[in-house]
């Protein structure tokens, strides 16, 4: 062996079980790991920024809307659907349809975008995620007006229409961070002896974790938004207050209905957001 393949040393690949913990050093040249150390740490700055800043700016704006609500010229009509009790009611039922609709489309995606990412099952991804977008390209009302015929008036047509929008971020998401994983990190763990399942747990779960955060994020923030349209069949939320406002032409609950429904979605967009810096090991954090 010549002199210059003794002279080069082969990199070293990181531990799986410090990938786990987020504690895994990065191969390659000094340099380089001193670059993308450097990226990796503006990035965490600026997600630390982000959700820091978020719930000032959420007190700040809902407390202006509150205070306009209490101290603005309001005739009787308006007072009382501008009520401090209706309010809340209102936006205690769009969070009640948003919540619950995402987290069981969670239970639902995530486990299905496992099973989609092993290697034996991949061929089965491309027409569930077919289906699964045709779903995503019906319109909500008509969802709605659809499933009303079945389940009638109220919380779970609503609730259903949702499951079904927030089935595709979630699921595509999942797929992507799982098969976005560096296979020969997970080849090294089955070398130290890991079986499919400790893989998966304690390797692909943790590196895909802020993909998979970033679709949960998005479907949480459309169902917000979405659940306005609980109000035409009956489920409330903060719609209530926008379609009063466009049947009387008062454009002053418009403005409230929608600037709340904004705030909303801003705060479960927050919500997840921290969900997913708490559960996410720090060297993917910055994916976040």
């Amino acid at each position: 062996m010549g002199r210059g393949a003794r002279g080069r040393t082969l990199p070293r690949r990181a531990d799986p079980r410090l990938v786990a913990r987020g504690d895994a050093p990065l191969d390659g040249p000094r340099s380089d790991r001193t670059r993308s150390h450097g990226a990796r740490s503006r990035a965490v700055r600026r997600g630390g920024w982000r959700l820091a800043v978020t719930p000032v700016l959420l007190l700040v704006v809902t407390g202006a809307i509150l205070w306009w609500v209490n101290h603005g010229r309001l005739d009787s009509g308006e007072s009382a659907v501008l009520s401090t009790a209706n309010l809340r009611a209102r936006a205690w039922e769009n969070l009640q349809m948003s919540a619950v609709s995402t987290a069981l489309a969670t239970l639902v995606a995530v486990p299905l975008g496992i099973v989609m990412s092993r290697r034996a099952l991949r061929r089965a991804g491309t027409p569930i995620l077919f289906v699964a977008n045709i779903g995503q390209t019906v319109p909500t009302v008509a969802v709605l007006a659809l499933m009303l015929t079945v389940t009638g008036l109220g919380f779970r047509t609503a609730v259903f229409a949702l499951w079904i929008y927030s089935l595709l971020p979630i699921l595509q998401n999942t797929l992507v961070g799982l098969r976005g994983v560096d296979p020969a990190t997970v080849e090294a763990a089955r070398g130290m002896g890991m079986g499919s399942a400790g893989t998966l747990w304690r390797i692909e779960l943790p590196l895909a974790m802020p993909v998979m955060i970033a679709g949960i994020r998005t479907a949480a923030v459309v169902n917000v938004g979405t659940a306005a349209l609980g109000t035409f069949i009956g489920a409330g939320g903060l719609g209530a207050i926008i379609e009063i406002g466009i049947n009387n032409q008062r454009d002053h609950l418009l403005y409230v209905g929608a600037g709340l429904t904004a705030m909303l979605a801003l705060a479960a967009d927050w919500a997840v957001g921290l969900l997913g810096v708490l559960i996410s090991p720090r060297h993917t954090q910055a994916t976040g």
